[in-house]
């Protein structure tokens, strides 16, 4: 078993933000994980966004401590974001990587539950699909047949026990994160939520969730699109048959 951090310490905690035209949201947000995890690092990893976003993640770190911000020269995927971000924690030595949407639909006020969780875990998921979690007004009729659809698929070609599969709100033990050898990990974009805890899965995470109300976005638009999803059908059928046939 993988020893607790210090108890004499908070355990070494980075949270991610993958941002790409957040310029409404970024500096809020930041306050507002501050404000729920004071000893926390954050990371911005910015994909050059037109409206500003990087600038502003600039001025944070010239005027908040343990702000950093990685730019990048263009829109590379979430998938690719949040690799980088497993990489900078691994390679800082923090304990837990903790990643949230940069639009304010993962409310900060979760993330204690995320951290209290840690303590016998090593995924943490902030869940939309148990009791107690939900969505903020309700998904369209659309979205909650793709929502529960991508879920239901995840779990059966995965492998997975967990019900909320395709959420970015997570908290991850870094020492498990470096175990996974992230050159196999074929997702780019969306899919990458579900894959990575399928290689989470094989190198024995202990995963759990709690509840989260997933809120609508306060800036912004939705960036997610079809051809996305259609693309995580494909690469998780493709995983899911690697595990049938022993090959991953």
């Amino acid at each position: 078993m993988t020893p607790e951090p210090s108890a004499t310490a908070p355990p070494r905690l980075v949270v991610s933000l993958a941002t790409f035209n957040e310029a409404g949201n970024i500096e809020p947000l930041v306050a507002g994980i501050r404000e729920f995890a004071p000893h926390a690092s954050v990371l911005i990893i910015d994909d050059n966004s037109p409206d500003g976003t990087g600038a502003i993640a600039d001025r944070l770190v010239d005027t908040l401590p343990g702000v950093a911000v990685i730019h990048r020269p263009a829109k590379l995927g979430l998938g690719t974001a949040t690799l980088e971000a497993m990489a900078y924690a691994i390679e800082h030595e923090f304990d837990y990587l903790l990643n949230m949407d940069a639009d304010f639909s993962h409310p900060p006020r979760f993330i204690p539950a995320l951290l209290a969780g840690m303590v016998d875990r090593d995924v943490m998921i902030g869940s939309r699909y148990i009791p107690g979690g939900g969505v903020e007004g309700g998904f369209n009729l659309k979205r909650k047949f793709m929502s529960t659809g991508i879920n239901l698929y995840a779990r059966t070609f995965l492998g997975l026990k967990t019900r909320d599969n395709s959420g970015a709100f997570r908290c991850y033990r870094v020492s498990k994160l470096a175990e996974i050898d992230f050159s196999r990990v074929r997702s780019r974009g969306y899919s990458f939520q579900e894959e990575i805890l399928f290689w989470c899965r094989q190198v024995g995470c202990r995963f759990g969730e709690t509840p989260i109300l997933f809120e609508n976005r306060r800036a912004g638009v939705s960036k997610i699109n079809s051809r996305e999803a259609a693309t995580a059908l494909w690469i998780i059928f493709r995983l899911g048959l690697g595990r049938l046939l022993g090959r991953v």
